[in-house]
Order: C-alpha cells, then structure tokens, then sequence
C-alpha cells in the first residue's frame, strides 16, 4: 500500500493544485499527459444512478457509413468538435448553443468517411486537419487566422522532401502543443506510394515549420543502416497517427510510429527499420532524438502504435519513477523511464518465425515485456474457436486448419495466415486512462481473429488492361470482384450510379477518406480504371516502361479478412471486447471483464460476450470509469474503477466510438460523449450527448 504521505507526493506530481487541474478538458485525452483522468468527483458511485442527459446537439450530417470519432475540448465556457463531414463547431458547454461553425469544405457535398479524432486549441486559436491542409481559427468566431500560412491554412503534403503534388498526407489526431510550437504527426498511405512519416513542428502564429524528426533517417542520421541505401526516397509510412504525449517540464514529447509502407511484404525495405513501429522521446524545442524503443522490428503485420504513449508515475522497488507506458495493438503494455528508456519491468527478445515468401527477410527476434501480462489473448487454437453453434464450430475449424496458425509474428504467408489480436487489436486508437491515485490502468481491447493472405501482383511493366491494373493496385482494399469489405473498404459495384466519371476518377489521383491518391499513374492509365469502373470495361491497355519501381512489389495483401463464422460472429469464443484494469505498481492485472454485448445474442441468453469496440475510457476522481465504444449495443458505461461493477448505463444515438470529455461549467460536472457509430456496418449517427446530475 502507499502510504498517505506518497499518496500525497504523486497527487502532487499529477494535479498540481487540485482545485484547479484535471478540473475540464481543454486538451486531446484531458491533457498533455494523455492519460484521460479528472479530478471532478460531483458525479460520484454514490449518485451516478440518478446519471441524465444534460443537452444533445444534432449535427445533422450522419450519413451512410460515416464516423464520428472527436473527443471535444472545453475551453473557457465553449465546447469544441467536429462532425461527421468535419465541420468544426463551438458549443456554449453548459447548454449545447451553437456559438460557431466552420466548414472545411466551403459548401461542397462530402460523401466520403473521414475521421478527426480531436482539435488543438492554444493562444486563443483552434487548429485541426481536413485532407491536406491545416487550418487555424479564430476560437471565439471561428473565422480563418489570416497571418498563419496562407490565409489560414497551411498544405501538410509541402516540406517533406518530395513533389507536394504526389503525396497523400493529412492528419487524424490533434498535434500537442508546446511553447509555441504545434507538433503534429500524419495520416498517409499504408500501401505505395506513400509519404515519409516526418514528424514536424509548425510555429502557432505563422505555421512555418521549425523542425521536422525523419522517421526514415536520411544519410548520416541515426538509423540510417536499418534500411536499404536509398529507402528515405521512395519508402513511406512510419508515421505517427495516433497522437503524442508531453512532459513539459521535462520538454520531451513522446510519439508512437506505425509501421513502414507498404505494411506487408517489405522485401523494398530489408533490414529492422527504424523509426517505423517505435515509441519515440524527442526534445520538443529541436525534434532531436533522445531515446527510441522498436516495439516491432520490420514489421510486416501491420502493429502500428495505436495510441498516444500515457505519462504515468509508479512505484517500483520503494521509489516513484516517472514512466511512460505505451499499449500495443498485440494486446502488450511497454513501460519505461521517461528521462532514459529504461525498462520499468524487463523486455525480452525471443525468436520468432522467418518467413518463407521470396525477397521477404523477417527479423529474427521481437521484443516481449515480462510484465504486465497481455491483456488480450495470444493465440487462436481449436480450443478458443466458437462454440456458438456446433455448425459454427465446424465451419471454423475447416477453416483454420488449412491456415498458418503458429503464434505471435507468424509471417505473412501465400497460404494465409492468422493474425491474433486482429489488425485492429488489441489496443486500439481510443488509448487507456490511467488513475494517478491508485497507479491503475485500463484500457479496453478487441479480441478479433483476422486473416493475412499475399498473392502476386501484377508488375507494371509492358502493356496491362485496365482490369488487371486494378487488380494489381486496388484489389487489396476493394477485392478482384469490387465488392470490398463494407463499410471499411466500399464495394464499388455500381459506383456510377453513386458517383459521376470526374468524380471517380479525382478520388483515383487524389484519394479520399483512408484511400491514398495515385499520383504515380500516368493519365492513360486513371482513364483507363475510370473506365472500368464506370462501364465495366476493362480491357483497355495501358503501357509502362520495361523497368519496375522500387514501389512496384511483387505481393498485394488479398483484402483485409475478418475471420468470422458463416453467420458474420467472431471466429474465436467470446469475449470479443474486454475492459482491463492493471496494476502498473505490480505489474499485474487487478480485473478484466467483458465490454459489451450484442443485442440479439443477448436476446437469446447469451450475454457478456463483449462486442468490437473503437473509443476510449475516463477515469474520474469520483470512483468511475466512463466508456462508450462498443459497436453493437450502443451503450455508454459508468464502472467502478477499483472493481469493475457496472454502475449505470445508457443508450446512445449510435455506437459511441470515441473517448469522453469531463469537465465542469459553472459548478456543475458534465460528461459528453458523441454518438458517431458506422464501424463495420452499423447504424451512423452525429449527435453529442451530454450527461449530468439532476
């Protein structure tokens, strides 16, 4: 037990004054620590029964398939977010009036998903990403701020090293803010060509870059030999998408990287490649590196860091130590020392499979933490497939056995081989909370079973059809028959009764939503897809040159394969969500219990086998934990933190796949969590709804 005394020094290091800090949320996950806590206890164990809407605001803009995944900020008396089609608004916070808005997109229809997760406010000013451009408003009228970059707006796709014209790069996850830089990752392609993963810090009043961190070190720079000589020119990806974490006083942020592009085969970028899959601890002031740690070395699983790296503090060996801990989305918890890297609790490289795909060179070992212990399962096995039905069972079973099935960093194979947690963990990009009074962490997971399948691609060389240049460049996303994996991936049957031939082929050049733009085709070749496409033609020809790109890979991923059971559940046996708490004091995992459940099998008694769930938790002073996320049933959760009881709940608009906001207004607390849902074919919504006491 801690005794009061040290109780006292880390709520000290946390809060600060606790009349003042943790008591709103005027920063991404609460504040620049990541670790989603509030010091607000009004709502307690003791009255969050009596738990009721407060205010909604409608935002009218839900549309098939869209998401709304903003967890809003609260800044002087105003609530800020976004909407389904990324318009920026600033509520009165206490009531829910529209203040403002602002509309990225200057009136034009938006039929596109696109996902910003969060905005940046500093100095009287709102910055956030939609597509390529950065934008700075005025946060009291939401009007453009003429003297950052050009009028407002500052293109992400300039500065990297490369033609701006050719690049697909914009930014999900809110830049964090230190002095008056605005540092801030990126979203780009996860498939070639793709841009660097730069992390760069813009100045707040101008928009000029500072300094730029190349996650794929150039000539000279540290890391430089854990890639092929020329790799910083074609090789994109290892970026950070999911967000950064700061200690100010220590003037280091902390930034998790995805993996390099494309996620796959990487037989264009042999070696461990570095900065890709790595939490990393820069100077805030310069982007100098001062500590790196490779979660997964040449990854080809596509274990991107799913989510900003927390600060905590924890005790070890009767001292405190300032921490950072970093979830994965294998279901792993890495901690260490924020000054030096040092591991808080011991890693250990194992050896892992080589794969056996030709010009693929896996890395012989990977890193596993010795503790805390996964807080997901590892491995799919007949013994955890579902027993929902015995037909159920069977079918998966048939199936299984003719996949590669050998345990964590099996590598991608031509046979298909399991992927356990899936591609979207595990952890994923809603991150835990961590409560600095008791040194617990939760963190929600998915317990999902996907499948990774390579074929060969066709090159680009000679003369191809336009069939098989879509086979070649679109099939991994949309499949060889165009019908996707809705609503992630669209089917594009009958795309030209939704979509006009302009129109089509401007999302072919410049992308849309997650797509990448395909800024390497010549012209004859984007009017030859859109042609296809539109008509179904594809048998005109498009000629290349006789020698291959770097870029051009002989393998493509076979689509993205959620492995289900002939009814669409989960292949493996529930749980299929869970929440955990873990002891990062010990080390050790304090409960776990399943998130959710699915209404009809509920229906039919089976319950608590937790659902598919995007979003994070918060963790209150008042003894909860507030979290939303689940896909299917649509609920919104207050648990006790230190046991894990459901003490209320509710049901939303729509799935809740986002994190929630706490804060107060003129002495009274609220909750607000928006109701975005459209996560694998479920109903869309656009509301916000905020909670209070009576």
């Amino acid at each position: 037990m801690i005794s009061l005394i040290l109780l006292q020094v880390v709520l000290s290091l946390y809060l600060g004054s606790p009349e003042t800090a943790y008591r709103g949320w005027a920063v991404y996950g609460g504040g620049p620590e990541s670790i989603r806590y509030s010091s607000l206890d009004q709502i307690n164990r003791t009255n969050v029964k009596t738990l009721r809407p407060a205010w909604t605001y409608d935002t009218k803009e839900a549309f098939e398939g869209s998401e709304m995944q903003c967890n809003p900020i609260v800044v002087d008396g105003l609530f800020f977010a976004t909407t389904p089609k990324l318009r920026v608004f600033a509520l009165e916070a206490d009531t829910g009036k529209l203040r403002w808005s602002f509309d990225p997109h200057e009136g034009k229809e938006v039929k596109s998903r696109t996902r910003v997760r969060g905005l940046t406010h500093a100095q009287g000013r709102i910055y956030f990403a939609a597509r390529h451009v950065l934008y700075c408003l005025d946060a009291k009228t939401g009007k453009p701020v003429l003297e950052f970059g050009s009028r407002g707006r500052v293109d992400l796709r300039e500065g990297l090293g490369r033609d701006p014209e050719t690049l697909s790069v914009s930014a999900n996850t809110p830049g964090i803010v230190y002095k008056d830089l605005l540092i801030l990752g990126s979203l780009i392609a996860e498939d070639l060509p793709a841009a660097p993963g730069d992390i760069r810090a813009f100045d707040l009043r101008t928009g000029k870059i500072r300094w730029s961190f190349h996650t794929i070190p150039h000539p000279g720079e540290f890391g430089y030999e854990t890639w092929p000589p020329d790799a910083w020119k074609y090789i994109g990806g290892a970026n950070n998408w999911s967000g950064m974490s700061l200690d100010e006083k220590r003037g280091i942020v902390f930034a998790g990287t995805g993996s390099a592009a494309f996620d796959f085969y990487g037989a264009n970028r042999a070696g461990d490649n570095l900065f890709a899959n790595c939490l990393l601890a820069l100077d805030a002031n310069t982007g100098k590196r001062k500590w790196h740690f490779q979660t997964v070395r040449h990854d080809v699983w596509d274990r991107d860091l799913p989510a900003p790296p927390s600060l905590v503090t924890v005790q070890r060996d009767g001292r405190l130590i300032d921490a950072v801990a970093q979830i994965t989305k294998s279901g792993l918890v890495f901690v260490f020392e924020r000054e030096t890297g040092k591991p808080v609790f011991p890693v250990e490289y194992r050896d892992v499979l080589p794969s056996d795909v030709d010009g693929e060179v896996t890395a012989p070992k990977q890193p596993f933490p010795l503790a805390p212990p996964p807080f997901a399962r590892q491995r799919f096995t007949e013994d955890v497939v579902t027993t929902r039905t015995p037909a159920a069972r069977e079918y998966v079973l048939d199936k299984l056995r003719a996949l590669r099935n050998r345990g964590p960093y099996d590598p991608p194979s031509r046979e298909g081989t399991i992927l356990f947690p899936g591609m979207d963990g595990g952890g994923e990009w809603g991150g835990p909370a961590f409560d600095p009074t008791s040194g617990l962490f939760y963190v929600n997971a998915n317990e999902m079973v996907w499948v990774i399948k390579l074929v060969e691609r066709a090159r680009k060389t000679g003369s191809m059809t336009a069939r098989e240049l879509f086979v070649s460049e679109c099939a991994s996303c949309h499949k060889e028959n165009l019908r996707g994996t809705p609503p992630e991936f669209p089917s594009l049957v009958g795309v030209a009764k939704r979509r006009s031939a302009s129109q089509i082929s401007a999302i072919i050049r410049k992308g849309a939503g997650r797509m990448q733009g395909f800024t390497d085709l010549p012209e004859d070749a984007v009017d030859a897809l859109t042609e296809y496409l539109v008509t179904g033609d594809g048998s005109n020809s498009v000629a290349f040159g006789s020698e291959t790109s770097p870029i051009d890979l002989k393998y493509r991923l076979d689509g993205y394969i959620r492995f289900t059971d002939p009814d669409g559940y989960p292949a493996v046996a529930p749980p299929w969500g869970t929440l955990t708490a873990i002891d990062l004091n010990k080390g050790e995992i304090a409960w776990q219990i399943p998130l959710g459940e699915i209404p009809e099998l509920a229906a039919q008694g089976k319950k608590d086998t937790g659902s598919e769930n995007y979003g994070g938790p918060v963790v209150t002073a008042g003894g909860l934990l507030f979290i939303g996320a689940t896909n299917n049933d649509r609920k919104f959760r207050a648990f006790d933190k230190t046991t894990g009881e459901l003490l209320w709940e509710t049901e939303l608009s729509a799935a809740g796949n986002a994190t929630p906001a706490v804060y107060e207004v003129k002495g009274r607390q609220y909750v607000v969590i928006g109701a975005g849902g459209g996560k694998w074919g479920n109903k869309s919504g656009g509301t916000y709804h905020a909670f209070a006491l009576p």
